[in-house]
């Protein structure tokens, strides 16, 4: 087939570019930062993903994948378009548009033919009927009458497992409006479909609800563990066990059943609100997802009444922090636990030194209005030293396996609080220190 065109060189729109290439496609990505396009060009990855520097470098090296800011020649060359642009959140909660509807009305200023326009963009019900009049109503001003079709294809990548997700999906979502958009979509698609990767073919507004409703559930997952948790730290029961035995149940399975300190990340915060909003707006309100995201907010204040009632007065004293990414194999920090969890304990009166391995570019922006209430430390151990507290927000791999007695000897005060429950409460308290983890 032909060239296909990806619109927006961020996360989803440089992982599914880099992909489809590998796939053995001919793809141009799309960007209007001239800044950013030079920098992929010279082979500079503007995010952190495991694995995505050199899949972009061996596709460019076999020119399978290019990079331009010229919208123009992307779509004139290119039959299938995908939309992969931002939707951030709007005041009221909702998915604001206005990227997604920019592009559109772009590439209908340049169609020359027939054209596949994609919303890969995470979007509510209704975007693609609103891509569709956008791009009618540009082609009616250029008095010109080129067939088009849309389709709804969710993404459903994971960051730090975006590669993989990409080529070994759970299924592939397709919402479409005509056989002839569902062939070549499938086209597009052939290396899954001769996986035997399930496709789910449906139309526009189901595909759109689908991606929806599985972050939600998920998120829901994940605040019911974390309730679930909190209960069981009352009682004296273990959630480990607790959520180890549901998962064995074949209806609920183990995945997302993880206490911690709550989610975060640039899908769950924002589609919980989204689809939240969404339900309002149709008057069918979806009241497990507005609990959802109120609880999660809870559950991250949650974390530093846990700190300073063990610690006490928290006024002077220096705690270390180990991981502010929202997880682990990211550089992304966007609606991480760890921003209100940094910025409650600094308001009552603590310092911290804050160690993360891919975390402190965005840390040091985002964190900037603390000014010295925080330092950023070159490893674990520099973090640890003279602190009153080690604090672990985010499980990274190298914080799983940390020597204790080095950093025993190395604290001031000996407070080891896991919010992760990634180490054995006998271990760390055979070490001497005081631990305090979720639900156990």
């Amino acid at each position: 087939m032909g060239k296909l065109a990806v619109m927006g060189s961020g996360y989803v729109g440089l992982v599914t570019g880099a992909c489809l290439a590998d796939f053995g496609l001919q793809v141009i990505c799309v960007d209007n930062d001239e800044k950013k396009i030079k920098m992929i060009r010279e082979g500079k990855i503007p995010i952190f993903e495991p694995g995505l520097e050199s899949l972009v470098e061996r596709n460019t090296y076999y020119k399978r994948l290019e990079f331009t800011d010229c919208i123009k020649d992307a779509v004139e060359q290119s039959e299938v378009i995908f939309i992969a642009v931002g939707t951030p959140p709007a005041d009221d909660g909702s998915a604001d548009l206005k990227y997604v509807l920019e592009v559109a009305k772009n590439i209908a200023l340049y169609m020359n033919g027939y054209k596949i326009i994609v919303d890969k963009s995470t979007v509510p019900v209704g975007t693609g009927q609103k891509v569709k009049e956008v791009i009618q109503n540009t082609l009616n001003q250029r008095g010109v009458n080129h067939e088009f079709d849309i389709v709804s294809n969710p993404e459903f990548l994971r960051e730090g497992s975006a590669l993989y997700d990409f080529t070994h999906p759970d299924r592939v979502v397709l919402g479409v409006e005509s056989e002839r958009a569902e062939r070549i979509m499938k086209e597009v698609y052939r290396v899954l479909y001769l996986n035997e990767t399930p496709f789910v073919v449906t139309n526009l507004e189901t595909a759109e609800i689908i991606k929806y409703a599985s972050n939600a559930y998920l998120a829901l997952k994940i605040t019911y563990i974390n309730q679930v948790a909190n209960l069981c730290e009352r009682v004296g029961a273990d959630v480990h066990h607790v959520a180890k035995a549901m998962g064995m149940d074949g209806r609920i399975s183990p995945k997302f059943l993880h206490p911690g300190p709550g989610y975060g990340g640039s899908c769950f915060p924002k589609d919980t609100r989204a689809f939240a909003h969404l339900g309002r707006k149709y008057e069918v309100p979806l009241t497990l997802v507005e609990c959802t995201t109120e609880a999660n907010e809870k559950q991250k204040n949650l974390m530093v009444e846990k700190i300073a009632s063990a610690i006490g007065d928290l006024t002077g004293k220096e705690l270390a922090i180990l991981g502010i990414t929202f997880k682990p194999r990211t550089d992304d920090m966007r609606e991480a636990p760890s921003l209100v969890i940094i910025n409650r304990l600094v308001q009552l009166g603590a310092t911290l030194r804050i160690y993360d391995p891919e975390g402190e570019k965005e840390g040091k922006w985002r964190l900037s209005h603390l000014g010295d209430r925080i330092t950023f430390c070159q490893d674990e151990y520099s973090a640890v030293s003279g602190a009153e507290a080690l604090i672990i927000i985010t499980e990274w791999n190298q914080f799983r396996n940390m020597d204790l007695a080095r950093i025993y000897d190395s604290m001031k005060s000996k407070h080891f609080f896991d919010l992760r429950n990634i180490y054995d409460r006998q271990i760390v308290e055979k070490y001497g220190f005081n631990y305090y983890c979720v639900g156990r």
